[in-house]
């Protein structure tokens, strides 16, 4: 039985976690070595943010039995976490002892430092009587070490619901450096219409909820396998939260500290099931981060959500994405994506880096895509179009830096793109001056052929859009040239579904722009 069908009944679970999130008043006794009925592992191990000389490793106690579940509530519990330099693990490297209880969720992260950068390592928990699987992650080159390559995964938007995980499948059966996650990790909400599994609980608002939520996904043993087998670097988008949020602001204009409490608590759960080193602080998460891969690369991670502005010309009755004409608002130099603060950050960082590639992983689509109607050109006010400004100070800033080999990685709009990244998008005079690659969606459904045919006309800079195929995109980087290969399966991904190679693209190193493979 696999433990896709054995994992707990999804309102057991709920009802279960209910109650986690209060802290006990007192200090809590702490159990070092309980002796566990069940596999208290069950929502497996990761890795994450590789550095020269630190990793961060993720898991979280949770056994299967409701009982012991529910008897876990008034305890600390010690995991120890145990790293080695081979895979027969014989030579133990690193160790410690890690304390948690019910207002952590029983979650666990330890930073390992003290590594050697550039090799591999293998890692597990223990609590008690009871032992994790065996991950394995690595640390990432000395920054001035010459890096023949770097072979990353990109993905985003896996509907639990919509589809299985057969992307994941295959990442964890490659050989790769990194998993680069650019959001919308779990859905929130639920669409009948295209459910091939159910979440079998109710939107979630309250941090339980989410809890529960994030547990569910990790109970995936495609997801799990993939979190196992490589380190991730990882940033959102709105649906760890909610559909279409901006900011401080939610689809349906809740009172701001309503919903600034339910942006703290999935901000929360969000922290307990990843692999990463920084919680929140009250409604807030710093998220964006850079990483260097040698003299090969530096990643970047944006967050596009938590300080952007709201959207432009929004509608009175239900603020989320939509399509609009002739408005004003668009034109707004103060309205921002990032906020000024990451702009800044981002815009010293591009110009100080001495790597040769440089990465932006953030949540969407950069290239424009918009739709030239008789009413005038409408574009889409939840993406970059609804930032203009926004868009062209962070190109332009590199630009006049003289930043070269840049390229943008996206998720968020079920497509897989390869596209030219102008200063004035689609203009044919204006200098193309970075590179963009989006990698699908895992699982969530996405456009039909007909609207990328369209979008494409009406967008020159895109060279190639499809959103009929579910997976993610293979990147490979050298010191001459990135390839990306999208890997992709008919929607819906099928348990039992492989993936093919739908389309190849390089970029030349000094040659800024996207062509055939």
């Amino acid at each position: 039985m696999t433990l896709r069908r054995r994992h707990l009944n999804h309102a057991a679970l709920a009802l279960a976690l209910t109650g986690w999130n209060a802290a006990v008043a007192s200090a809590p006794p702490v159990r070092a070595s309980p002796r566990w009925k069940n596999d208290p592992f069950t929502l497996g191990v990761a890795s994450g943010q590789p550095r020269e000389r630190s990793v961060v490793l993720w898991t979280r106690l949770l056994p299967a039995d409701l009982d012991e579940l529910q008897a876990m509530s008034g305890s600390e519990f010690e995991v120890r976490y145990e790293v080695f330099a081979d895979e027969a693990l014989r030579d133990e490297v690193a160790r410690g002892e890690i304390q948690t209880n019910a207002s952590r969720g029983f979650s666990v992260h330890a930073l390992v430092q003290g590594l050697v950068p550039g090799r591999s390592y293998w890692y597990r928990f223990r609590s008690g009587s009871a032992a994790s699987r065996i991950g394995r992650t690595c640390t990432a080159p000395a920054a001035s070490a010459v890096v023949p390559s770097l072979r990353l995964a990109l993905g985003s938007c896996q509907h639990y619901e919509q589809g299985f995980f057969a992307a994941h499948r295959e990442i964890a059966g490659s050989d790769l450096d990194l998993v680069v996650f650019v959001g919308d990790y779990i859905y929130e909400g639920s669409n009948p219409n295209y459910s091939i599994r159910r979440h079998g609980t109710y939107t979630p608002h309250s941090l339980d909820d989410y809890r529960a939520r994030h547990a569910l996904y990790k109970q995936d043993a495609d997801l799990q396998a993939a979190h196992a087998a490589h380190p991730w670097i990882l940033t959102w988008d709105d649906h760890e939260v909610v559909n279409d949020y901006a900011g401080e602001r939610d689809p349906a204009y809740s009172e701001p500290g309503r919903f600034l409490r339910r942006r703290a608590a999935a901000y929360r759960a969000y922290f307990e099931h990843m692999p990463i080193e920084l919680p929140p602080s009250g409604s807030g998460m710093r998220i964006h981060d850079r990483f260097r891969w040698g003299a090969l690369a530096e990643i970047w991670t944006l967050d596009c959500r938590q300080h952007r502005s709201t959207h432009a010309c929004a509608d009175p009755g239900r603020d989320v994405g939509r399509m609009v004409a002739d408005c004003a608002e668009l034109q707004d130099p103060s309205r921002s994506m990032l906020g000024m603060p990451q702009e800044r950050w981002l815009a010293e960082g591009l110009a100080a880096s001495a790597a040769r590639w440089k990465l932006l992983a953030q949540s969407t689509q950069m290239s424009s895509t918009g739709i030239d109607t008789p009413q005038g050109r409408e574009v889409w006010t939840d993406g970059w179009d609804g930032y203009p400004d926004a868009r062209r100070r962070l190109l332009q800033s590199a630009s006049e830096a003289g930043v070269q080999d840049l390229v943008v990685l996206g998720g968020d709009v079920h497509r897989t793109i390869a596209a030219d990244l102008r200063l004035r998008p689609n203009d044919s005079a204006s200098p193309i001056v970075a590179s963009e690659f989006v990698g699908g969606s895992v699982t969530s459904r996405g456009a039909s052929s007909a609207a990328m045919n369209r979008m494409q006309r009406d967008n020159p800079d895109v060279r190639h859009a499809r959103g009929d195929e579910r997976g993610y995109a293979l990147l490979e980087l050298s010191a001459g040239l990135l390839g990306c290969r999208f890997r992709t399966t008919p929607h819906p991904a099928l348990e039992s579904a492989t993936l093919a190679t739908q389309a190849e693209f390089v970029v030349e190193s000094g040659r800024a722009g996207v062509r055939r493979a």
